[in-house]
């Protein structure tokens, strides 16, 4: 097993984390620190880890694929747990992902924290607010989707090099390529530590923020764009017709056709890779579904409260999560392509700069 640590500007804390977990091959990614930090990598190599330096700063995520590529090209077979270099993550945490990784068949093993105790208000509010949407968005419980103390085994590491991303949205979209392809994911309870106040990150709050939360509302996205042209149309079309059901199903053929390419290409298809033969007859089995149970929640909702407008925003609310789990696991799910792993059925489970 082997413990990759990305660092930005790191003080000994990194030093001392290294000493402890000396039992284990340590691969540090000097992500761009610059001349002042040699010092600590120095000392973090004679305690005993191999040291990667970048000739400028390039953002978290970037600096984990460079671990991994490493890994790859020199330690093939060896698992590895990801970890913070400012001392948030104890070592006994770290080895009980290691523990889990070793006899789990999953492909990726989170150490969660609780976010029990007195916790940074941002980093309460902002894990929280993340959980929430990605579990509404992928239907995947994810107890703390910013955790960098993660467990990937070997047969990982060509998938997490294709991955997107650079900077801290980069851990996040791991998790939401999981959900998609409906990889197992599990977790491992941890403590929840931060060292005064979490002054050692890096995280940018606006425009990393942006960054993370862009990927979850990329996937909701497609569905609102779909949402909007369906509304506008039935509008306009009603107006012109007086007739209901025939503009409602003039509108959702329209507005499905988009959804569809957008959701082959962008959202869910990887590129558009999912052959039309395949996805298409799907798509239109749920579009029928979906169409059967809009018009009849429509035409009933449009009595009941006597508004055309609040009758389809109920209705589109309605058949939102629906409509996306049968997607995502139905229309576009896929066998992992990347890694040439079997797609297990989906599991409940039970600092660098930028």
């Amino acid at each position: 097993m082997i413990v990759l640590i990305p660092a930005y500007q790191p003080d000994d804390r990194l030093v001392h984390l290294v000493s402890r977990l000396s039992r284990h091959r340590i691969l540090l990614v000097d992500d761009g620190s610059g001349r002042p930090y040699a010092p600590v990598f120095e000392r973090a190599r004679l305690a005993g880890a191999e040291v990667i330096t970048l000739p400028a700063n390039r953002g978290k995520g970037f600096a984990l694929k460079t671990g991994f590529a490493h890994i790859a090209a020199h330690h093939p077979d060896e698992d590895v747990v990801c970890a913070d270099s400012d001392g948030q993550h104890r070592v006994e945490d770290i080895e009980a992902v290691a523990a889990r990784l070793s006899t789990s068949p999953a492909a990726m093993v989170l150490g969660v924290r609780r976010f029990t105790g007195p916790v940074p208000a941002r980093s309460r509010f902002g894990n929280a607010a993340t959980r929430v949407l990605f579990r509404i968005i992928t239907g995947l419980a994810v107890t703390d989707t910013q955790t960098g103390l993660r467990g990937y085994p070997a047969r990982m590491l060509r998938w997490l090099d294709r991955v997107p991303g650079d900077r801290f949205e980069y851990e996040l979209k791991l998790l939401l390529r999981a959900a998609r392809e409906r990889l197992p994911v599990e977790e491992v309870e941890i403590a929840t530590v931060y060292l005064d106040g979490n002054s050692s990150s890096h995280f940018r709050p606006v425009i990393d923020s942006a960054r993370i939360y862009g990927p979850l509302l990329a996937f909701a996205g497609s569905s609102l764009l779909a949402f909007a042209v369906d509304a506008a149309l039935l509008a306009v079309l009603v107006s012109l017709t007086g007739r209901l059901v025939t503009s409602a199903v003039t509108a959702r053929l329209i507005s499905a056709t988009l959804n569809y390419t957008v959701n082959r290409t962008a959202v869910f298809g990887g590129g558009g890779r999912i052959p039309h033969r395949r996805a298409v007859p799907r798509y239109a089995a749920l579009a029928v579904a979906s169409l059967t149970a809009n018009v009849l929640l429509l035409e009933w909702l449009t009595t009941a409260t006597g508004s055309l407008a609040v009758a389809k925003v109920v209705t589109e609310l309605a058949l939102f999560l629906a409509g996306f789990a049968v997607q995502r696991i139905f229309v576009f799910g896929r066998r992992n392509v990347e890694s040439g792993t079997p797609i297990a059925p989906e599991r409940q489970p039970a600092g660098t700069r930028g």
